[in-house]
């Protein structure tokens, strides 16, 4: 079980506001009524659709994604971004990989708000542990939900770093803080299993 009061304190003295909920429910219902009439991007991120988020949003907030008919740049254009990572270290470091980059340029720059959504499966103990969660179960198991055609995907024990032209994971980064470029940045737990 993850360190919940260590991993608060190590994000929040990197910049982070941190909120905790048991249950994705709750978590869906904090950020349903905190984002209520305004307007939202978000990328690919598993973790928001298993919540329900979107479609929630959508009833009353103007929500942009590539997955729901809009476009990469509509999403990157929205004051407010919604997204995941693929692994949190309990020091305080998010890990997150990308095809497009899309997802990862949407964390650095041009937001107001970005909250960071993140289930209980994705906290690692300290940042080597979170890299290779990131790279060696949240990449395959992408690739595999995706149908692409590369070594993780059929295998699906680890990454291979491969050169295949279905390679998802394109881009690294890393945030050991709240970029300068963003204004608040949250970081929503949930202690239930969420994405990969």
């Amino acid at each position: 079980m993850p360190d919940y009061e260590t991993l608060r304190a190590n994000l929040e003295r990197r910049g982070f506001d941190v909120t905790y909920f048991e249950t994705a429910a709750q978590a869906a219902d904090y950020l349903d009524r905190k984002l209520d009439g305004k307007t939202v991007g978000h990328g690919g991120a598993l973790t928001l659709t298993e919540m329900g988020l979107p479609e929630r949003l959508s009833s009353h907030a103007a929500v942009f994604s590539h997955w729901s008919g809009g476009t990469f740049q509509q999403a990157a254009a929205a004051p407010i971004y919604l997204t995941s990572v693929n692994a949190l270290a309990e020091t305080g470091e998010l890990v997150n990989i990308d095809g497009t980059g899309n997802r990862v340029a949407s964390t650095l720059f041009g937001h107001e708000e970005v909250y960071f959504i993140v289930g209980a499966n994705k906290i690692a103990p300290d940042y080597d542990s979170a890299l290779w969660r990131a790279r060696n179960i949240a990449s395959p198991k992408n690739a595999r939900r995706l149908h692409k055609k590369t070594p993780c995907a059929a295998r699906g024990e680890r990454c291979y770093d491969c050169s295949s032209p279905e390679r998802i994971c394109r881009a690294l980064v890393v945030l050991w803080e709240k970029p300068g470029g963003i204004g608040r940045a949250e970081v929503v737990l949930v202690n239930e299993a969420l994405g990969f």
